[in-house]
């Protein structure tokens, strides 16, 4: 109505200043004698001239051509298994009825999904988007009310939603819980060796007693897994997390073997939530052995990423004092006769800090296997940034990466040689360039890494971490020459759950084929299985495949089968509310008055005022 308003008093005005002093005046015509014919002869076009300058102006502001009318809107439900985490039915009974109480048009049941059809007796949805209900709503152009219990995984879809809509938050009632959030391990392992797992913990909406965590560990075919170290919890405040760091020895035989954690706690309410299990390969023999006379926060991470993405068994060796060696993890002395012997037999050796700490680095009488040089420099000089990868083995997966983003390094002044450059840094993003990492592949496979400082780059997270991984994988990877591990895939993730789509990880095994064809088989479901179709092509490293039920999948693959364990869906998790009761979107909705520019015949009419004006003008001699 304001916008009509403004545009009747602009035409009047746009009226006025032409017409006004005109008719007080009786004068200002042509020599065609217009003031002659006195002041009424303007009744004529200036009509016209506040018509159209009305039109103009209402134009100009999108002025409403109607009154609204309201529709009906849609309603959806929140049918996530969130709902009887800690077994409270009555929450969502009262939600079924606030959504039937909506008197909508449609109602939509959503979670991993969104459809039609009557509310479930018992949610079991293994997520919580909105944003599958907010674009059906977008599409409809109706506003929606959506009926939750506030535990979102995309809350900020419903800012998109059209103006009208709101949000119904039901509120279960709050119960004590302990649940076992995260599961952080080695991919590989060696038989003998003890692994050090971190279990991230969390409490309910009541907080959580004092309790235990047991940490099990036991090969696939077992029946009973064994315990292999128990650790006490303190008591959790409300929604409260702790993580717990632990020890276990790998006693089973080579082969996939699981490793379960348990947490137990007086008056846990939801038992579905209290263990997660990840699967771990078991090795003879170490796949790569990886030796720092200068541990640092750079060869902790490496260390973490050939046990990690790479799944490759490694067994690692710090000097903490001349001629004290340690095994990474226990800390347990060694020998550095025992050190040597690891170099010498291993597939793949990576020696940090003082590379000459067993003679000449590249002779075959120290290592025989391929060798990665990290040379840390003895002093900074200054801030290098890693600016481009030349073209060289490592360029595939380097060449996306942010470098305006990445964090400084510290690069030594002498350049590494070989037959390829790897990464190449400059001074302060401009200044001189140096050789970061080079290579050569003959007589056997060899990288030398003349810097130090990568671990700011997975500490800062984000893209930042995502280029650490990107370059020490692509290292190792070409290092490793296809003869570490044949599978053609490998999951992405240590600990998967229900809900969650699979990310797989390209493997040696596929550098032929980029199409990779799997089938997985659930332990104690049908013998057949599922067809599973990988699809790396286009350069992708990393790909994703449909959510999978809980329970151990053997996927079989090209080169290997790879052993999935699949824990409980997040939504069986502690957490937060992420939205709260009240209105939401702004988008317009169907029903709502249509503008004056979507009406046709209203340009036709300007146009119409504004000729009409100029021949009355003109009979009258005006100008």
């Amino acid at each position: 109505m304001l916008s009509w308003i403004a545009a009747v008093a602009a035409g009047l005005v746009a009226g006025a200043v032409q017409y006004g002093a005109r008719r007080r005046g009786g004068g200002g015509g042509s020599a065609g004698g217009a003031g002659a014919r006195g002041p009424g002869a303007t009744l004529g076009p200036a009509p016209l001239r506040v018509l159209a300058g009305t039109l103009l102006a209402a134009l100009l502001l999108d002025a409403p051509a109607g009154r609204r009318h309201a529709s009906a809107p849609f309603a959806a439900l929140d049918v996530s298994a969130s709902w009887l985490r800690a077994g409270d039915s009555a929450a969502y009974g009262r939600a079924v009825r606030a959504v039937r109480a909506a008197r909508a048009d449609s109602i939509f049941l959503t979670g991993d999904s969104v459809r039609s059809g009557a509310p479930p007796a018992a949610p079991g949805d293994p997520a919580s988007r909105a944003r599958p209900a907010v674009e059906r709503a977008l599409a409809a152009g109706r506003s929606l009310v959506l009926v939750t219990d506030g535990e979102l995984d995309d809350p900020e879809a419903l800012a998109e939603l059209p103006a009208g809509s709101r949000v119904e938050v039901v509120t279960p009632a709050p119960r004590a819980d302990l649940a076992v959030i995260s599961l952080e391990a080695p991919r590989a392992s060696v038989r003998g060796d003890t692994i050090e797992v971190r279990i991230g913990l969390a409490a309910g909406a009541r907080g959580s007693a004092a309790g235990t965590l047991q940490l099990t560990l036991r090969a696939v075919g077992d029946a009973a897994p064994r315990v292999a170290a128990t650790v006490p919890v303190d008591a959790l405040a409300p929604f409260a997390e702790r993580v717990v760091t632990a020890r276990v020895p790998v006693t089973v035989p080579d082969g996939p073997a699981l490793i379960g954690a348990v947490a137990t706690a007086p008056g846990d309410a939801e038992p579905r939530n209290d263990s997660a299990a990840v699967s771990l390969d078991v090795a003879p023999a170490a796949g790569a052995v990886f030796v720092s006379t200068s541990p640092d926060e750079d060869a902790r991470y490496a260390i973490a990423m050939l046990r990690g993405a790479l799944a490759l068994p490694t067994r690692a060796y710090l000097r903490v004092a001349p001629g004290a060696w340690r095994v990474e993890g226990t800390l347990a002395p060694v020998g550095e006769a025992e050190v040597r012997a690891a170099v010498r037999q291993a597939p793949l050796v990576v020696l940090h800090g003082d590379t000459a700490v067993f003679g000449a680095p590249r002779s075959a009488a120290t290592s025989r296997g391929a060798l990665a040089l990290v040379v840390p420099p003895r002093a900074s000089e200054g801030d290098w940034y890693a600016t481009g990868a030349p073209a060289s083995p490592l360029a595939p997966a380097l060449s996306g990466l942010p470098w305006d983003s990445l964090p400084p390094l510290d690069v030594g002044a002498t350049a590494p040689r070989g037959e390829w450059e790897g990464l190449e840094t400059r001074l302060a993003r401009r200044g001189e360039r140096r050789v970061a990492v080079a290579g050569s592949e003959r007589p056997r496979r060899v990288v030398v890494v003349a810097a130090s400082g990568f671990w700011r780059w997975q500490f800062r997270a984000g893209a930042s971490a995502d280029a650490f991984a990107a370059f020490w994988g692509s290292v190792f990877d070409w290092l490793a020459a296809e003869r570490t591990d044949a599978r053609a895939a490998l999951p992405a993730d240590v600990l998967l759950r229900a809900g969650d789509p699979v990310r797989w990880r390209r493997g040696s095994g596929a550098a032929g084929d980029s199409v990779v064809r799997a089938r997985l088989v659930r332990r104690g479901g049908p013998a057949g299985g599922d067809s599973l179709t990988l699809d790396f092509r286009g350069g992708a490293t990393v790909v994703e495949s449909a959510p999978l039920a809980p329970g151990i999948y053997d996927a079989r693959l090209p080169g290997g089968d790879v052993v999935l364990a699949v824990n409980a869906s997040r939504e069986l998790l502690p957490r937060r509310a992420t939205v709260r009761s009240g209105a939401v979107g702004g988008a317009p909705a169907v029903g709502a008055a249509p503008g004056l520019r979507s009406i046709g015949w209203v340009y036709a009419l300007l146009v119409a005022a504004l000729c009409g004006e100029w021949v009355m003008r003109r009979r009258l001699g005006m100008r």
